[in-house]
This record gives structure tokens, C-alpha cells and sequence, in this order.
């Protein structure tokens, strides 16, 4: 799947980097100004993020983000490959359960139900479509943070419209979130989930929502 990946990357470089409005958080080589907590880790192979083992959370250390849109193009072994992007953390997490129940989740995870698939919220809002996901191919995950609003598209398909007063299902595994709502400035992060999933990133990048063309309608 790596070398899919890595292949796939030498022809189709994300504009981003000639686009000054979009600061990038990964570099490509390394993982400074990123910090891990928990089991498993992050590893960088051919310019690629990539999870081993888990749960961990990687998390960017340099500032709280506000109303801002975040990109991030990943890459899944398969299906059933687990991994998520974290969002409105409050704090700088000692674990990454803090993320998961005082920010939210944005899954990565072809193979989950409504609640629990790729471009939702985990647990906590239903899929208002399906995100039309590249099989062992490269995906654009957009998320655009607007004060209590979250907006998701995946290769511009909107996911999910989620305002953070808004009533949540009831929490059912122990797993599952906290509900309630997140603060409108947070850390982001990345989940590298278990040993049996895989997920490389090829872009993470923030850019603010002043700089962005409009709000996903």
C-alpha cells in the first residue's frame, strides 16, 4: 500500500505548497513541532506519515486553531483501516483518550456504519452522505471550523454539518466520546489507531477561514 501511495504522490503534488494562504504542519521529513502521546507511533517514509500501532494520538504543538479551514490528504491500506483527525482539543493532551472525549473526532474508517465512517464525527453526527473514497488511492479531507460550526467534505462531497450545541445519540460504549460541546479554538491531531490499520498522510495543512473562498453551503 505504501509504495501505491508514495507512486501516486510523485504525480500528483498538492497545490498547496505554491498557495501561501495554507500553512503546512507536516514538512515531508520529519515531525517537529509534533508531539505523540500514547501507544504505537507515527513514522515518515517517502515523505509519508505514516500510523504504526496504537491508539496514540499525534498532535501539533504550535498553536490553537479558531475559525480555519484544515486539509489533510490521506491514504488507507483498506477499508477497515482506522485512524481519525482530532479537532477542538482544549488542552494540551496528556493521552489520547483527552482528545477523543474534550475535542472531536473526524474518522477515517471506510467500513464503519452512519456514525462511524469517514467524514463523520465519531459517534456523535450521521453521515449526511457517503464520502466517495479512492480505494488504496489519495483523499482530500477538508474540514472547515466556523465557531460552533464543523463542515466536512471529502473529495468535495460534504460529509457533515455539525453545530456544537446540537443534540448528540446517546453515548452507547464506553469508547465512544463524551458528549457536549468543544470550545471554538483548539490542538488538531491524528490518530494512528491499531496494529492491524494502516493510513499514510501526505498533506496536513491549515489555512484561515478569511483566507478561504466561502463555507461549504
Amino acid at each position: 500500500m505504501l509504495r501505491l501511495c508514495a507512486l501516486v504522490l510523485l504525480v500528483a503534488r498538492s497545490a498547496a505548497a505554491a498557495d501561501g494562504t495554507w500553512k503546512q504542519l507536516f514538512d515531508g521529513k520529519d515531525t517537529a513541532g509534533w508531539e505523540h502521546v500514547g501507544p504505537g507511533g507515527f513514522t515518515v517514509q517517502d515523505g509519508l506519515l505514516v500510523t504504526q500501532g496504537g491508539m496514540g494520538l499525534l498532535w501539533f504543538t504550535g498553536e490553537k486553531f479558531g475559525d480555519a479551514v484544515i486539509r489533510v490528504l490521506f491514504c488507507a491500506a483498506g477499508a477497515r483501516s482506522n485512524s481519525g483527525v482530532l479537532i477542538r482539543i482544549p488542552e494540551k493532551p496528556k493521552d489520547p483518550w483527552y482528545a477523543v472525549h474534550h475535542g472531536y473526532e473526524v474518522q477515517i474508517e471506510e467500513a464503519g456504519d452512519e456514525y462511524h465512517r469517514t467524514g463523520v464525527i465519531y459517534s456523535m453526527s450521521k453521515a449526511l452522505a457517503p464520502a466517495p473514497l479512492a480505494e488504496g488511492g489519495w483523499n482530500t479531507m477538508e474540514i472547515t471550523l466556523q465557531g460552533q460550526r464543523t463542515v466536512v467534505t471529502v473529495n468535495g462531497v460534504k460529509v457533515t454539518d455539525f453545530e456544537g450545541t446540537q443534540t448528540a445519540p446517546e453515548r452507547k460504549q464506553w469508547y465512544e466520546p463524551e458528549r457536549g460541546p468543544r470550545p471554538d479554538h483548539g490542538y488538531i491531531g491524528v490518530q494512528n489507531h491499531d496494529a492491524r490499520s494502516t493510513v499514510a498522510f501526505r498533506e496536513i495543512s491549515v489555512r484561515a477561514l478569511a483566507d478561504a473562498k466561502s463555507t461549504p453551503r
